[in-house]
């Protein structure tokens, strides 16, 4: 492979790789839209539910870090981009920002204190915070507000299984090699999701990134999937 700051050249474009990449795509957008469908009731209620809570937009869009695949001399190219990643707002509209960018920031440095490590530390400490509404503890505890992803996921910009989309503020921190975990499609759910979660450190979660980069398939897919519905139920899921 090739890595740079704005793109990550994984090889051949060949015949194999094209086909596994379609069947991926395919899959995403025929699951994602029975979900949809299937889970509308439950998204209006949670809309509902959060309007009722505290004032504001059910939805919180964030510029989050991906990349797109293309096509160059033969080549597979995954270009770095941005993109406006949906979630349900769990926190009050006027909450700021800035005590999580530090945090991360210090996490990808490995600049925190022992205790304060794993991968979503940042993520439960703000669990804590009082600028979380109610419906908002709920929704981070069940990973429901992870579910208006499924849009960017209809939309090419995500993918049901990749790794995790970041934050513009993460990747400025970022060594170039770390950009080989963009070498696909950012995912609402992920290896790192279902392997060590809030045990490994920034290294390591980048490592299982870049081992599902390498390994991804639809069979790979759907082996994380059923994982991550055993972490929601044990109530480990993604906040």
């Amino acid at each position: 492979m090739i890595v740079t700051r704005s793109h990550v050249i994984t090889g051949k474009a060949t015949l194999k790789e094209m086909a596994s990449y379609l069947l991926k795509r395919a899959f995403d957008i025929v699951a994602a839209s029975m979900l949809l469908l299937v889970l509308l009731p439950i998204l209006l209620l949670i809309a509902f539910l959060i309007r009722h809570d505290s004032a504001g937009s059910p939805l919180f869009i964030q510029q989050r870090v991906g990349s797109r695949r293309r096509v160059r001399n033969g080549k597979v190219v995954w270009e770095v981009r941005n993109f406006p990643c949906f979630k349900f707002r769990t926190m009050y509209t006027n909450a700021d920002q800035k005590l999580h960018q530090e945090h991360v920031k210090k996490f990808v440095r490995g600049e925190l204190e022992a205790g304060e490590q794993g991968a979503d530390t940042a993520k439960f400490k703000l669990d804590r915070d009082p600028r979380i509404t109610r419906i908002g503890h709920i929704l981070r505890r069940t990973s429901l507000d992870e579910l208006p992803q499924l849009l960017n996921v209809l939309r090419g910009e995500m993918s049901l299984i990749g790794p995790r989309p970041v934050p513009t503020y993460e990747v400025a921190e970022y060594d170039t090699w770390h950009f080989l975990r963009l070498a696909a499609l950012p995912g609402i759910s992920g290896l790192w999701q279902v392997k060590g979660r809030s045990q490994v450190s920034f290294e390591e979660m980048v490592e299982l990134d870049v081992e599902y980069v390498r390994q991804q398939s639809l069979l790979f897919d759907i082996k994380i999937m059923l994982l991550t519905v055993l972490v929601m139920i044990n109530g480990s899921g993604a906040r």
